[in-house]
């Protein structure tokens, strides 16, 4: 087997999975906010922010999720039985937001279906954070197989991760909210964009925390010689980018922080990365163990390849045909 295809694959994954979680979660992260609007207008103006975007933005969960079956197909037959509940009620959750942001548009009244944008939005966000926490804390494997049982998962460390991912997620919502709107929504969003930002510094501190002690593994990793050295200046460097977020956020600007909200999240992948690589299944399988036949990962390769440009550019003319703020008192339809 070539060494290098499962590694060019596994980065292939980890940017699509890295785009999904931006790009999808600042708009989960309106539905996550849509309780504090004061009124169905408010909604509209949150609503309109991201219509242009929401589906494209899920194009990027399809990549890695399909990524995975091709790839690395032991990874994924072993992955998806672990975690079948969570991911089951992700893509619903996912499809019922979806219908409640389509019917909202065309419905008399739009209460109902608010709510269940709210919902969808929240239930998809903690079942991922329940799939995060469930592949941190590892998956029992015993002759190439998943050995363990519906409810492994099921644990406090991935119910810490599912909220975890819901303040994270409300943080890429509000700072793309003040960014993105003016007058009543904007000066909101603003005020929660610091009370997000609180619970995601909080949550990565325990996660940071947790991780360490729970597995020894990843307290190897990260406090070994000489890895201890190399390896500080992420949690160093993410303690700075909270900071200037805040900051940001006091000093009244609107990009800085979603920007800001952005770095957090990724220098957070960078810490799974770090602590999990190269194990695809934690904590037995690699990228290596789980690849598929050198043969069909070229073949497969070449056509990812070939479309994500095209996939990249249209996510790029999107977001610039659709820039500027959206008003008070607009509509989406």
């Amino acid at each position: 087997m070539e060494w290098y295809l499962p590694l060019i694959w596994a980065a292939v994954i980890g940017v699509a999975v890295a785009m999904y979680i931006i790009l999808d979660g600042f708009d989960l992260g309106i539905g996550i906010a849509f309780p504090f609007a004061r009124n169905e207008t408010e909604r509209d103006q949150m609503m309109r922010t991201i219509a242009p975007f929401w589906d494209g933005n899920e194009t990027w969960l399809v990549l890695g999720g399909a990524g995975l079956f091709v790839a690395f197909p032991r990874a994924y037959a072993i992955i998806m039985p672990a975690m079948y509940l969570p991911v089951i009620v992700m893509l619903l959750a996912l499809v019922f937001r979806g219908i409640a942001f389509e019917f909202r548009t065309v419905s008399h009244s739009k209460t109902g279906w608010s709510k269940a944008f709210f919902a969808g939005s929240t239930i998809a966000a903690f079942a991922q954070g329940i799939i995060l926490g469930g592949m941190i804390q590892g998956i029992d494997v015993k002759d190439g197989a998943y050995a363990g049982g519906p409810f492994d998962w099921a644990t406090p460390f991935a119910l810490l991760c599912g909220l975890a991912l819901i303040a994270g997620y409300g943080l890429l919502g509000a700072t793309w909210l003040t960014m993105k709107t003016e007058g009543p929504v904007a000066v909101r969003a603003r005020r929660q964009s610091k009370q997000f930002l609180v619970a995601v510094v909080l949550f990565m501190g325990l996660v940071s925390l947790w991780t360490p002690f729970a597995e020894p593994r990843i307290a190897a990793r990260w406090f070994s010689v000489p890895n201890i050295y190399v390896l500080w200046p992420v949690p160093s460097v993410t303690v700075l980018v909270a900071y200037a977020t805040w900051r940001g956020i006091e000093n009244g600007r609107e990009v800085p922080p979603f920007l800001g909200a952005i770095a957090l999240f990724l220098l957070g992948y960078l810490g799974l990365v770090i602590s999990n690589f190269p194990y695809l299944v934690p904590p037995s399988l690699t990228v290596w163990d789980t690849a598929a036949a050198p043969a069909s990962q070229i073949f497969m390769l070449f056509g990812t390849l070939l479309l994500l440009p095209f996939v990249l550019g249209y996510v790029v003319l999107v977001y610039w045909l659709f820039r500027g703020k959206v008003r008070e008192g607009e509509s989406y339809h």
